[in-house]
């Protein structure tokens, strides 16, 4: 069977070739009505057809990739937002591809030099470690780079566009929820690295405006066995707190299971809240209250960021958003 071309998504649609290619290559489309734009991704779906890459690349110089880097693809929160960026990008035409760091150093860097070898035409991505300045290779090779980031930011020369959400509120905000609901002795559990500084310190600063004292144990990973872990150092501790707060729901699951293992209840004993809003934090028992971020939502718009740069409707220095976050109650708590 013959391999559908473009001229004949071009035929089928009723639209120049030029058109077709246009949208097919991922540039700019903003001058393509949206009837255009319907016809000829209807004209590609029925006629089955598949573009050449390589060919594509040749012509392009482009690859049609863009790789999403994130510290631990097994966290059900970086999943949610990969495939957030995919609905954007594949509509574009551009292929995804994830890579997981750990949150290290090392790979991290790896990753970076591995990205100037023109494997990628932009990149999404969470870096725990790497700062600003480190991307500047990247930015003089062309590459576009949207990071997503748990502090708040201010933006920079460089043209690196950040989409974050404010850690440190959202931290505050929880401890003073605790606080409002009569705790006392306010515990919190944290992994090492990432967003980890930045929670840690919207709780301290709740605490401190309440005139409480702050109990925190940090473990090596944002796991739920690094929950467990924690969670029982902090039980057993001198002065057992009557809340748990939890930097990732990982961690709070991790938590829970530590509070059933020294034969409390939740939230009569101790009450536990947690960070993200992943799937799996309404399926505990109690229901989990947390932190929603809408990582979804997230990738979407640094999909639709990165889109901007790659068809060039967005250039010069870097730009800064803030997404919103939401505490959600449940009975946890």
């Amino acid at each position: 069977m013959k391999r559908a071309t473009q001229k004949d998504v071009a035929v089928l649609a009723r639209v120049s070739q030029a058109a077709v290619s246009m949208v097919l290559s991922g540039g700019d489309v903003s001058s393509v009505s949206a009837d255009t734009l319907v016809r000829i991704r209807q004209a590609v779906r029925d006629l089955d057809y598949v573009p050449n890459r390589s060919a594509q690349a040749l012509k392009t110089n482009r690859t049609m990739t863009v790789a999403c880097i994130v510290p631990d693809i097994t966290n059900p929160f970086y999943p949610s937002l990969l495939r957030g960026v995919q609905t954007i990008l594949e509509a574009e035409n551009y292929d995804v591809i994830s890579i997981n760091t750990d949150g290290l150093r090392d790979r991290e860097q790896h990753f970076l030099e591995w990205l100037r070898q023109g494997r990628v035409d932009g990149v999404i991505g969470v870096f725990w470690t790497v700062r600003a300045p480190e991307f500047a290779p990247l930015i003089e090779a062309g590459l576009p780079i949207v990071r997503i980031e748990s502090a708040k930011k201010t933006g920079g020369s460089l043209a690196i566009d950040d989409i974050y959400v404010d850690g440190r509120s959202a931290a505050h905000d929880v401890t003073r929820y605790l606080v409002e609901k009569g705790h006392r002795q306010i515990g919190m559990i944290a992994g090492h690295g990432g967003p980890e500084s930045v929670r840690v310190e919207g709780y301290k600063t709740a605490l401190q405006a309440a005139g409480l004292d702050a109990q925190i144990v940090v473990d090596d990973v944002f796991t739920e066995e690094g929950g467990f872990r924690a969670a029982l150092a902090l039980l057993d501790g001198v002065l057992r707190p009557t809340a748990i707060f939890a930097a990732n729901d990982l961690m709070a699951i991790g938590a829970m299971q530590a509070i059933r293992e020294r034969g409390l209840s939740i939230p009569h004993d101790i009450a536990v809240v947690g960070f993200d809003d992943i799937s799996a934090s309404k399926l505990v028992s109690p229901p989990l209250t947390t932190v929603a971020q809408f990582q979804s939502g997230i990738g979407m718009k640094a999909a639709e960021i990165l889109m901007e740069r790659l068809s060039g409707r967005k250039t010069g220095a870097g730009t800064v958003l803030e997404m919103p976050f939401r505490l959600i109650e449940r009975g946890s708590a």
